[in-house]
């Protein structure tokens, strides 16, 4: 993630709770906005960002729906100790 989000690793999305996950996924799709309003307009000057942000809500949304189906690293840490 070199023009990514450095704050939006997966492993640090899954050490948090679900309320901020939340509050970080209206955060980046407030920025994608914004980017997407500068880009119509021609003032933005770092695109890969836009993509950057993109994969930052991907990962977020992925989170959640690992949670919500019970998935993940925590579940499957789970069933190798047991």
């Amino acid at each position: 993630m070199a023009v990514g989000s450095k704050n939006l690793t997966p492993e640090q999305l899954r050490g948090l709770e679900d309320g901020p996950l939340a509050d970080a996924l209206a955060e980046a799709k407030k920025e994608l906005f914004n980017l997407r309003f500068q880009s119509a307009t021609g003032q933005l000057e770092s695109h890969g960002r836009l993509r950057a942000v993109r994969k930052d809500i991907a990962r977020i949304y992925t989170e959640m729906r690992e949670r919500e189906l019970g998935i993940g690293r925590e579940s499957n840490e789970n069933e190798k100790v047991g």
